[in-house]
């Protein structure tokens, strides 16, 4: 087996770290979780932490990245495939009762944005990642409306804003009321497509 580049060790070792970071961060809490223990867990050095992350909070920054990164692609797997709006609309609905609520994942979410609230830049950085996604999902909402001919109530990024904040404010609820239905969430999207909600 050839040898790695030292560019290629580096990648490895922080792909490593941040892999073990996102397991201890989400089973143990962000506070609790020191570079220190990262380290250990990870079988590194602290100063490996520190030569790929100024700080813990540039590791966790990297650890979201790594969930949003995989939650988009587990939406991107579902929706493939589907050839009507209904049945784009229930295999999100699929996903959202996997995902939405998942006690760990959202309590770092959330533990993370409150430990950021008196740090301008590390605020900066959360509102961009914020922003990313918003502009994901605004793609995701134009590109539908296009392919089925849906004439939207409201603009794309307004809607990408309001199903971000209800998709938020679900996972917070059913993090704490796992019987919670996600179906709010689908509803307001058959709203926005200009279908019918079934009662239920």
């Amino acid at each position: 087996m050839p040898r790695l580049s030292r560019s290629e060790s580096q990648a490895r070792t922080r792909e490593q770290l941040v892999a073990t970071a996102k397991e201890l961060f989400l089973r143990d809490g962000y506070g609790p979780t020191s570079l220190d223990k990262v380290a250990d867990a990870a079988g590194y050095s602290k100063g490996a932490v520190y030569s790929n992350f100024r700080n813990k909070d540039e590791l966790c920054l990297a650890v979201l990245d790594d969930i949003h990164a995989e939650q988009a692609a587990r939406i991107a797997e579902v929706i493939t495939g589907s050839t009507t709006v209904e049945e784009r609309i229930a295999r999100i609905q699929g996903w959202a009762e996997r995902n939405i609520g998942d006690q760990a994942w959202t309590a770092l979410e959330v533990e993370f944005a409150v430990n950021a609230r008196r740090d301008e830049r590390l605020r900066g950085e959360l509102a961009s990642r914020d922003k990313g996604i918003r502009d994901i999902i605004a793609g995701l909402v134009a590109a539908n409306s296009a392919e089925f001919g849906i004439d939207l109530p409201l603009s794309a990024d307004d809607a990408a804003t309001a199903l971000l904040s209800l998709g938020i404010g679900l996972g917070i609820q059913r993090a704490i009321d796992p019987t919670i239905p996600v179906s709010v969430l689908t509803d307001v999207m058959r709203l926005v497509a200009g279908r019918a909600v079934s009662e239920r």
